[in-house]
């Protein structure tokens, strides 16, 4: 009780205090009794429960919290400092191709790349290499026979609760997808050449079309002008603000890239990881 806005009157503080002791002994002496009674433990039950590390994945997972950051406003370069942690190298013997990390699951990581990149996967010498620093055995949990798209999948048993946290996976929106014009900012991003397993490659671009029929490839594809080299097969395209929009699938040197779009990589994972989870 104040005193006028002036301050605790001293005595009646102490009532106060008086009172609210009272009410908490009335109100637990029952309970103690009670489980005194039952010959339970007497004392009061713990108010915060100790949570897993796995626990904590798994909310982080379900939450979304585990996907790259997307920006407010367009920015190549700032985009790709959120998403280069969601490509990863496929070594495959001599042979290397690029892949996204598309899902994080309770089990396992899925990656995505491309159909083609996957021709040259061998269970006996292939692995995949996280920008984290981590070299990772994988298997094929199957390709598509309409999309030059395939998925593989790293079990997570392989990583620390620690690890599988400091992952990334993808952000991407098919609305946002559906709003592209010709003329909009995105990049490409991929493994790059050579030893150095954690180089990765970064080229700006501009959309042409977000669906062109390409005979090469016989379906349409995300079309536009940029760079694209071997070894990039697999990796991501993606708007100014760090959405996936396509997959990086083939390039010229008249500075054209093609790509998977990102409805197509949607279609094949459903029908192919989705059909073997159910």
């Amino acid at each position: 009780m104040r005193s006028r806005g002036k301050g605790v009157d001293k005595k009646s503080g102490r009532i106060f205090h008086s009172v609210i002791l009272c009410l908490l002994l009335t109100w637990t002496m029952p309970l103690c009794v009670q489980a005194a009674a039952k010959g339970e433990d007497t004392l009061p039950p713990h108010l915060i429960q100790s949570v897993t590390q796995q626990e904590l994945y798994e909310g982080m997972v379900a939450l979304g919290m585990l996907q790259c950051p997307v920006l407010k406003v367009s920015d190549c370069e700032k985009a790709f400092e959120n998403v280069k942690e969601c490509v990863v190298r496929v070594n495959m013997g001599n042979a290397y191709g690029s892949g996204i990390v598309w899902e994080m699951t309770e089990e396992s990581v899925i990656v995505a790349t491309n159909r083609h990149v996957l021709d040259y996967w061998q269970e006996t010498d292939s692995f995949l290499y996280f920008q984290q620093g981590h070299y990772m055995d994988a298997h094929i949990v199957g390709v598509s026979g309409k999309y030059d798209v395939g998925f593989l999948s790293v079990d997570n048993g392989q990583f620390t609760y620690g690890e599988l946290e400091e992952l990334r996976s993808i952000a991407m929106d098919q609305s946002v997808y559906e709003q592209l014009d010709s003329g909009d900012e995105m990049f490409c991003v991929g493994a790059g050449p050579g030893p150095e397993v954690g180089e990765l490659l970064f080229h700006k671009a501009k959309l042409e079309e977000r669906a062109r029929y390409i005979e090469e490839f016989g379906t349409k594809m995300l079309y536009g002008y940029g760079f694209a080299r071997t070894g990039m097969s697999g990796g991501g395209i993606f708007d100014g603000y760090g959405h996936l929009i396509g997959m990086v699938t083939g390039g010229t040197l008249q500075n054209e890239v093609a790509g998977v779009p990102l409805p197509a990589i949607v279609e094949a994972y459903q029908e192919i990881v989705c059909c073997q989870t159910e």
